[in-house]
C-alpha cells in the first residue's frame, strides 16, 4: 500500500516538472531576451556610472587647471555628475523595455510634485546658481553669512560649508546666505584696525597722542600707506577717547590687534598716562533738622 501511494504521489510531480519544462521551451525566446536585457541594463547602469564619474572628473580637472575656485568646481562637479547619472538611468530602463518618453514625463511630473512639496530645496539649488554666477565669496574666504562667521570650505548643490575659527563646520542653506547680508573679510589685501583707548582728564592729550603713534610705528606690520590715523573721539563720562587706526595686511589684521592692545597698554603706563575706569562721584548735603 505505501508503494502505491509513492507512485500515485509521482505521477502528479512528474506531470508538474513536464508543464513547467514544457512552458520553458514555449516561452525560451522571450525569456532570453528579457534576460539579455535585464543583464544589458545592469551593464549600462555599471558602466554608465563609472563613465558618469570619469566625464565629471575630466571636468573638475580641467576648471582645476584654469585656476578656477575649488568651491565653484565642486558645485559644477556635483550637478554634472547627477544630470549624466539621470541620463544614464533612463538608457537603462529604456533598455528594459520601458519607454523612455513615458520616463521623461514620469520623471517631468515627479519634478513638478517634489519641486512644489520641496520648494526650500529648489530655492537653495537656485540659489547655490546664483553665488557660482556671481561670486560674492571663493573657497577659503573668511565671510559672515546668515549670522555665521567662518572660512568657506565648499559651495554645494543645496548648501555652503563653512568652518569656524573654533574648527566647527557650519552648513548654511544657499537660500539664506543669497537672502542675506554678506560679509567678506578676505576680498580685499588689506584691512583697517579700529581701536578706542581711552584715557584720563587730566593727561596731556598732545603727549598722549604722540605715545600712541609711536607705540604704532614700532610695529613693522602697520602700513605706511595709508597713513594711521590717530585722534579725539569723544569726551565720554569718565574719559577722553582716542581713536586709533592703523592700516595691515588682512591676514595680520588678529595677529596686530592682539599686540597693538597690548603694546599701547604698557606704553601709556610706562608714560604715567592713567587709563580710566568707570567711576561715580556722589556728594553728601548735610540738612540740619528742624527745631
Amino acid at each position: 500500500m505505501a508503494g502505491e501511494s509513492l507512485m500515485n504521489d509521482a505521477i502528479p510531480l512528474s506531470d508538474s516538472l513536464s508543464q513547467v519544462n514544457g512552458w520553458l521551451e514555449n516561452n525560451s525566446d522571450i525569456l532570453l531576451q528579457y534576460g539579455v536585457n535585464i543583464i544589458a541594463a545592469l551593464l549600462i547602469l555599471f558602466f554608465g556610472n563609472i563613465f558618469v564619474k570619469v566625464i565629471a572628473g575630466s571636468v573638475a580637472k580641467v576648471l582645476r587647471k584654469k585656476d578656477m575656485d575649488p568651491a565653484v568646481i565642486e558645485f559644477i562637479h556635483g550637478l554634472v555628475r547627477y544630470l549624466l547619472f539621470v541620463i544614464v538611468l533612463i538608457a537603462a530602463l529604456g533598455r528594459i523595455g520601458v519607454q523612455t518618453a513615458s520616463v521623461v514625463a514620469v520623471i517631468g511630473a515627479a519634478g513638478l510634485a517634489v519641486g512644489l512639496a520641496l520648494q526650500g530645496s529648489l530655492s537653495n539649488f537656485a540659489a547655490g546658481i546664483l553665488i557660482v554666477a556671481f561670486r560674492p565669496f571663493k573657497s577659503g574666504d573668511y565671510v559672515e553669512v546668515a549670522g555665521v562667521a567662518g572660512s568657506v570650505e565648499s559651495i554645494q548643490i543645496f548648501q555652503t560649508i563653512l568652518k569656524t575659527p573654533d574648527n566647527k563646520m557650519v552648513v548654511v542653506p544657499n537660500s539664506s546666505v543669497i537672502g542675506g547680508a554678506i560679509t567678506n573679510y578676505s576680498r580685499h589685501a588689506t584691512r583697517r584696525i579700529d581701536l578706542m583707548i581711552g584715557v584720563s582728564y587730566s593727561a596731556d592729550l598732545q603727549k598722549t597722542k604722540q605715545v600712541l603713534r609711536e607705540t604704532v610705528e614700532r610695529d613693522d606690520r602697520i602700513l605706511k600707506d595709508p597713513d594711521v590715523t590717530i585722534g579725539v573721539h569723544t569726551l565720554a563720562d569718565s574719559s577722553v577717547n582716542f581713536v586709533v587706526r592703523p592700516w595691515v595686511k588682512t591676514a595680520d589684521y588678529w595677529p596686530v590687534y592682539f599686540d597693538l592692545m597690548m603694546n599701547i597698554k604698557q606704553a601709556l603706563d610706562a608714560n604715567d598716562i592713567e587709563i580710566p575706569f568707570p567711576q561715580m562721584s556722589v556728594h553728601l548735603n548735610k540738612v540740619d533738622k528742624a527745631d
